[in-house]
């Protein structure tokens, strides 16, 4: 989502709100650059917690609607980035951290009749790599609509009624389609009823825009004062979930959550471990998306910010090694 200006020093700068008309990204005449960027300034800092930092770049346009992106997908060195605004920036990529094949693009169509930003508001994405199909979730609309590989068209869409009472700048932020075929939904400020430190989930058995049994809702809890924005599914099933704070003082962090979602029952509440947290003195700004790739027996992470149509934000693409420690004994 974008977040209102706290700032008093910055409160006369323009935001984008629900009803500023959505800038296509053209690409044509605005090619992207990509500027390689430091995790810290002391060159000894390998990276965050279970996060060994293996390189990141800043993105960037002159084209003024580039940037916003609020979910992304990798497939092998296929990069899919998805703004909060429905633009699509693709690339290709390999270990030298050097886009090349620029694509853009836009979703085409979406739950509202206009191309304002209510419109539009695309908060997560989930892919199958055995079709290459992709599911988009949106807020205002609290929906969830699927499209072709190549996203030329909308297939299906659905509202599901467990959504509806979602929060419209609040819904379905966190999305994944899990390698049995089921997804997982987490909204990013719904609070069940009687936990005021969760936040409303749901696991859907199969593609939530085809009709189906009612999914299952559970619970998730973010690091207090954090709210989930996006989440992937690592090779042992487990997931990582991002969380997002923002502060006057601090700007934006992030801290990541290894949870374990496997055997969900009704009811169900998950809290994970924080193996991660990008603040200051780390770079930090506002990341919402994370993907998991393998690189032989690597397990990576990216992360990447949208930078809210704001100069003093960055459009972030960072590249981790995942290293966790050991799980905890219980007792201790």
């Amino acid at each position: 989502m974008r977040f209102p200006l706290l700032l008093s020093t910055l409160a006369l700068l323009p935001l984008s709100t629900s009803d500023e008309q959505v800038r296509l990204v053209l690409g044509h005449s605005a090619p992207m650059r990509a500027t390689p960027v430091a995790l810290s300034a002391d060159p000894a800092v390998r990276g965050a917690g279970a996060l060994v930092y293996l390189g990141g770049l800043r993105l960037a346009s002159d084209d003024r609607a580039f940037g916003g992106f609020s979910a992304i997908q990798v497939d092998g060195d296929q990069f899919t980035l998805l703004s909060d605004a429905g633009n699509i920036v693709r690339f290709r990529m390999g270990a030298n951290l050097r886009p090349h094949a620029l694509a853009y693009g836009d979703l085409p169509g979406g739950p509202g009749s206009g191309w304002r930003k209510r419109d539009r508001d695309s908060e997560s994405l989930a892919r199958d790599p055995a079709t290459g199909r992709l599911w988009v979730g949106f807020e205002h609309h609290n929906a969830i609509w699927r499209y072709d590989g190549g996203f030329t068209h909308a297939e299906r869409r659905a509202n599901p009624s467990q959504m509806s009472a979602w929060p419209i700048a609040g819904g379905p932020e966190a999305m994944v389609r899990l390698r049995s075929g089921a997804f997982l939904v987490i909204s990013e400020t719904a609070r069940p009823k009687g936990k005021s430190n969760a936040r409303e989930a749901l696991r859907f058995a199969g593609d939530p825009t085809e009709l189906g049994p009612a999914p299952l809702r559970f619970a998730y809890v973010p690091p207090a004062g954090y709210d989930p924005v996006d989440m992937a599914e690592l090779p042992d099933g487990r997931l990582l979930v991002l969380n997002r704070d923002f502060k006057p003082a601090g700007l934006f962090t992030a801290k990541l959550v290894l949870a374990d979602a496997r055997r969900l029952r009704p009811g169900a509440v998950v809290q994970g471990r924080e193996i991660a947290t990008l603040a200051a003195p780390l770079l930090h700004d506002n990341f919402e998306g994370v993907a998991v790739t393998r690189e032989g027996s690597d397990t990576i992470v990216w992360i990447v910010s949208d930078d809210n149509s704001q100069f003093w934000e960055a459009s972030l693409l960072l590249k981790f090694r995942l290293e966790l420690p050991p799980e905890p004994e219980k007792g201790n």
